[in-house]
C-alpha cells in the first residue's frame, strides 16, 4: 500500500520561484545562438516574428506548463497521471531525455567554459583559436564511431560541475535551488551589462551593432525565418522538459501563475537581445581591428563562443584575460542555473511517486550525470553531442509539446486549468487562450516538425551516415521513450497520486 507522502517542497517567496524559472530559461543558447540567429534572419527585422512567436506560441505554452504543475499539484509525471493515468508516461518521457540526454553534454559545455575561463588568464589558445579549440582542446576525432580517449582538461572540469550540481540540488529547492539562484541571476545580469558596456565602448562597436540590427524586411516573406522564430521561442524558454510544471508546483495556492509567466518569458527574451548587443560589438571590434568585413568573424553556435571570443579577447592587449574571465564566468553561471533545473525536475518526478530519499536520489543521479557526460568528453565527444542534440531538440521537445497541447487541450478538461489561473493570477485569460493550446499551438508544432522531417530526409544531417545518426540519436529517443512507459506502468509508493488538483471541478 502506498504510505502517506513527505510535505512537498516549496520555494520560499514568489521571487525565487521567478529567478529559478529565469534560471532555467536562461542558457548558453540566449548568449551565443539568439544574436546569430537575429544577424541571419534579417536583423531587426527578425523581432517580428520573434515577438509574434512570443506572444502566440512561448507565453500561451508557458502559462499552459505554470498552470498544470500549480493546479495538478505535482511534477509532471504526476500532474500527466492526475489528467489520465495513460498520460503519465508523457510526463515521464521529457524527464528522461533531458535527463539522461540534454543535462549529460549540456553539463560538458558548462566544463568547456569552466576550463577556457582559467585559459583566459594567460591566453592559452594562442594566435588560432579555431585550432586550439578543435584540435588542441577537444582533438575532434574523424566521425562519431571513432570515440577516442577521454580529454583530462575537460574530464576534470566535467567532475566539478556535476559537484556544483550536487551541492546545490541535495539542499532542497528553497535552501538550494532558490538561493543559488538567487546568487546566480544577480550575478549574470551584472556580469552581462559589464560585458556589454565594455564591449559596446570598444573601437568599431557600433558597426557590429549594426550587423546585428539592421532591418532587411524582405527575410519576413522567407517562410523559414517564421520557423526559426518560433523554433527559438519553443526551446529558448525550457519548454517540453518537464521544469517548469516541476517548479509551478512548489508554489502555495495563493500566487500569481499568469503574472509569473509572462516575467519569466519577457526577462528571457530581454536578456536574449542585451547579451546581443555584447556578442556583436565585439564581433564588429574584430572587424575593425583586423580590417576583415563584418560577415568573415560572425560564426554560429559553439564557433562564436570558443573561436570568434577567444580571438577577440586576444585582441584587447592587457585587458583581455579579464574580459575573458568575465565572459566565461556568465557562461558558467548561465549554464549552471540551466542544468540544476533539469535535474530537479527529474528529482521532482522521482520522489512524487517513489520517494526515494532526497540526499541518496541526488547523489546517485550526479554520479550518473557525471558517468554519462563522459562519453562527450572523449575525442569523438564533439560528434556525440551535436547528434544527440539534433534529435532531442528537432524531435524530442517538440513532439513532447505537441502532445502536452493535445493530452491537455483535448483529452482533459483545459477550462478547469483557466479557471484555476485566473482565480490565483491577477491577469485574466479569456477563451483566446484556451483555442491557443487546442489549434493554435498544435499547428505550429506541426509545421516546425514537418519541416524539419522534409529537411532530413532531403540531406541527413550535419553529414553524418544514417547509421550513426540513428545508432546514436534515434537510439537515445527510442530508449528513454521505452524507460518512460516502464517507469508509467510501476506501482506508486506514495498516495500522491491519489489526491486531486487544486482547481474547481467543472
Amino acid at each position: 500500500m502506498p504510505h502517506t507522502s513527505p510535505e512537498r517542497n516549496s520555494w520560499k517567496s514568489r521571487t525565487g520561484f521567478i529567478l529559478a524559472a529565469i534560471g532555467s530559461a536562461v542558457g548558453l543558447g540566449n548568449i551565443w545562438r539568439f544574436s546569430y540567429l537575429t544577424y541571419e534572419n534579417g536583423g531587426g527585422a527578425f523581432l517580428i516574428p520573434y515577438l509574434v512567436a512570443l506572444l502566440t506560441a512561448g507565453l500561451p505554452l508557458l502559462i499552459l506548463e505554470f498552470g498544470i504543475g500549480h493546479e495538478r499539484f505535482g511534477s509532471a509525471p504526476l500532474a500527466f497521471h492526475k489528467i489520465s493515468p495513460r498520460w503519465e508516461w508523457l510526463g515521464w518521457w521529457p524527464l528522461l531525455f533531458t535527463m539522461f540526454g540534454i543535462v549529460l553534454y549540456y553539463s560538458v559545455v558548462i566544463a568547456w567554459c569552466l576550463d577556457y575561463l582559467f585559459y583566459s588568464l594567460t591566453l592559452a589558445w594562442g594566435d588560432d583559436p579555431n585550432r586550439f579549440f578543435f584540435e588542441s582542446f577537444l582533438q575532434v576525432s574523424s566521425s562519431p564511431a571513432e570515440i577516442g580517449s577521454v580529454r583530462p582538461p575537460i574530464f576534470i572540469a566535467l567532475l566539478v560541475v556535476w559537484l556544483l550540481n550536487w551541492a546545490i540540488i541535495i539542499r532542497g529547492v528553497g535552501r538550494g535551488i532558490e538561493l543559488a539562484n538567487k546568487i546566480f541571476m544577480p550575478l549574470l545580469l551584472l556580469l552581462t551589462l559589464a560585458l556589454v558596456f565594455w564591449a559596446l565602448n570598444l573601437e568599431g562597436a557600433m558597426v557590429g551593432v549594426e550587423a546585428y540590427l539592421r532591418p532587411d524586411f524582405s527575410k519576413l516573406a522567407d517562410p523559414m525565418v517564421w520557423v526559426s522564430a518560433y523554433g527559438q521561442i519553443f526551446f529558448t524558454l525550457s519548454l517540453g522538459f518537464g521544469i517548469m510544471i516541476a517548479y509551478a508546483s512548489y508554489m502555495p495556492y495563493e500566487s500569481n501563475m499568469t503574472g509569473s509567466a509572462v516575467i519569466t518569458a519577457l526577462a528571457n527574451s530581454a536578456f536574449s537581445l542585451l547579451s546581443g548587443f555584447g556578442v556583436f560589438a565585439v564581433l564588429g571590434f574584430m572587424s575593425a581591428t583586423q580590417g576583415i568585413p563584418i560577415e568573415k568573424v560572425v560564426q554560429q553556435s559553439i564557433g562564436l563562443a570558443f573561436v570568434a571570443y577567444p580571438k577577440a579577447i586576444s585582441l584587447l592587449g592587457a585587458s583581455g584575460p579579464v574580459f575573458g574571465v568575465l565572459f566565461f564566468l556568465s557562461l558558467t553561471v548561465a549554464g549552471l542555473s540551466s542544468s540544476i533545473s533539469i535535474v530537479e525536475a527529474f528529482v521532482s518526478g522521482v520522489e512524487d511517486k517513489f520517494a526515494i530519499n532526497r540526499p541518496m536520489l541526488v547523489s546517485v543521479l550526479s554520479v550518473l550525470g557525471f558517468a554519462g557526460g563522459l562519453v562527450f568528453t572523449t575525442k569523438g565527444g564533439l560528434l556525440w553531442l551535436d547528434i544527440v542534440d539534433h534529435f532531442i531538440n528537432n524531435y524530442g521537445l517538440i513532439v513532447a509539446g505537441l502532445l502536452e497541447c493535445l493530452a491537455v487541450g483535448w483529452f482533459f478538461r483545459l477550462e478547469i486549468i483557466r479557471r484555476h489561473l485566473n482565480r490565483v493570477s491577477k491577469l485574466q485569460l479569456g477563451t483566446w487562450w484556451n483555442l491557443t493550446i487546442r489549434f493554435a499551438l498544435p499547428l505550429f508544432l506541426c509545421v516546425i516538425l514537418l519541416n524539419q522531417l522534409v529537411r532530413e530526409l532531403m540531406s541527413a544531417y550535419g553529414n553524418y551516415s544514417w547509421g550513426s545518426l540513428m545508432a546514436i540519436g534515434g537510439s537515445w529517443m527510442g530508449i528513454s521513450l521505452l524507460g518512460a512507459f516502464v517507469l508509467a506502468t510501476r506501482q506508486w509508493k506514495t498516495d500522491n497520486h491519489l489526491k486531486g488538483g487544486r482547481g474547481e471541478e467543472l
